[in-house]
């Protein structure tokens, strides 16, 4: 069975992947990490596509 997501429920998601993953770069204390930084840079294009300011949400 295929369930559809709708535009909300689709960004609610993101945005709290965004929210981790800031949270997990505040705790990794300065440590350069590509990955995760990598990891945010295509969070942040995502909900910008989605049409969300992410810079509301950046901690």
């Amino acid at each position: 069975m295929v369930q559809e997501v709708s535009d909300k429920e689709l960004i609610t998601v993101t945005i709290d992947r965004y929210t981790d993953l800031q949270q997990i770069k505040k705790a990794n204390g300065g440590h350069e990490n590509e990955m995760l930084d990598y990891l945010i840079k295509v969070t942040i294009a995502k909900l910008s596509s989605l049409g969300v300011n992410v810079e509301d949400i950046t901690l």
